[in-house]
């Protein structure tokens, strides 16, 4: 499996990804919203674009299917629920389906519902898994909740699913957010180490070439997997001094959904 990660350069941050079967040369455009750079990368490769994943319906995600399909015949792939809101859709996906590019590389559909509700995320089938998280998971933080979401689904999405990933799984999310979440995250766990590091790291790195993180990494520097860390803890009770002593894992992630909301 090749996996091109496109980066916008937009106002959003998005990056967009072509998955790609190294011996049929076809690709599978993930939320391709700069077409044009989507396009050019598989003009320049000798890869074809047969299918088209929106992992959600916002536009950013969104806005460039319609290019691409004309420029291509692409399949619009999305979640099942999706239909009234995602012009054009093909195929519905739910939970267990397997999304096929070319002759060898197969993505596992997980129903992913928290920054919307009919939100897909990708998980590749190969020895070294890759998750396509859309705006769910974003390299050391979550996804927002604001437009069509609820916190409560995002934390069950992290919990039952997310948390249970491989930890050589490597993490393609929808937008450059890195520098703002470990900023995040240290505001939470200061005696964080890692994220220290990484961000001296990172902080002036070029998105064309942006770091890929894996879920081992993420456990070391996304607090929202961090829920039972006693700094997150105690710094959560600095700000909410009605939260108990041992709170559960559910109402630290809200509570820093809520703390993020802000930052």
């Amino acid at each position: 499996m090749i996996v091109e990660q496109i980066w916008t350069g937009n106002a959003y941050r998005n990056f967009n990804y072509l998955v790609v079967c190294p011996e049929s040369g076809e690709a599978l455009a993930v939320d391709p919203l700069d077409h044009e750079k989507c396009l050019r990368a598989a003009e320049e490769h000798g890869w074809t674009i047969t299918q088209i994943l929106n992992t959600h319906e916002h536009g950013d995600h969104t806005g460039g299917n319609k290019k691409v399909i004309a420029a291509t015949g692409a399949k619009l792939l999305a979640h099942q629920n999706a239909a009234n809101s995602i012009p054009g859709m093909d195929v519905g996906l739910s939970a267990g389906d397997v999304v096929k590019v070319g002759k060898t590389v197969e993505l596992l559909a997980l129903d992913t519902p928290g920054h919307t509700m009919s939100h897909v995320c990708l998980l590749s089938q190969t020895d070294e898994p890759a998750l396509f998280s859309g705006d769910t998971l974003f390299n050391a933080g979550a996804g927002n909740c604001h437009n069509g979401g609820h916190p409560k689904e995002l934390y069950e999405t992290f919990a039952s699913q997310l948390s249970k990933l491989a930890d050589n799984t490597k993490i393609y999310p929808g937008h450059d957010y890195i520098t703002n979440n470990l900023e995040f995250t240290l505001s939470r766990e200061p005696d964080n180490a890692r994220a220290k590091s990484l961000l001296d790291e990172i902080k002036d790195q070029n998105p064309d070439a942006a770091l890929v993180s894996t879920f081992a990494m993420e456990k070391e520097i996304n607090t929202f997997f961090r829920l039972q860390n006693p700094s997150v803890i105690a710094t959560l009770k600095a700000e909410f001094p009605d939260m108990p002593d041992d709170p559960d894992p559910q109402t630290v992630f809200l509570k820093l959904r809520e703390l993020r909301n802000k930052w």
